[in-house]
């Protein structure tokens, strides 16, 4: 069993400096904790693998190719691969699980 704390998650993504953590990698997937701050442009390109978002904590739209939801703690989003997809009008700190499978090269 692996097990883990977002907090921890959290403090070592900040600690590496990056928007992006990957904690978990399996043969079939792979996991990690997106941060963006309120405000702040969310550079995605469009991923190779399929990916479920599931909102931690904040606020903001997210598009996922012509479609536009409100997310929120507890959202939990199904982005297809290859489908262009990105959150913006962040209004509150937003923090993500992101779970890719395959797993993200």
């Amino acid at each position: 069993m692996k097990a883990f704390r977002l907090d921890e998650l959290e403090a070592e993504r900040v600690a590496n400096e990056g928007a992006y953590l990957q904690f978990l990698r399996e043969r079939n997937m792979s996991v990690g904790l997106y941060a963006l701050n309120a405000g702040e442009h969310d550079p995605q390109k469009p991923h190779n693998q399929d990916e479920v978002y599931f909102v931690v904590s904040g606020r903001a739209l997210i598009t996922v190719g012509q479609e536009t939801t409100h997310v929120a703690r507890g959202s939990v989003v199904y982005v297809p691969a290859g489908v262009p997809h990105k959150f913006h009008h962040i209004s509150e700190d937003l923090r993500v699980l992101v779970v890719f499978s395959p797993p993200e090269a």
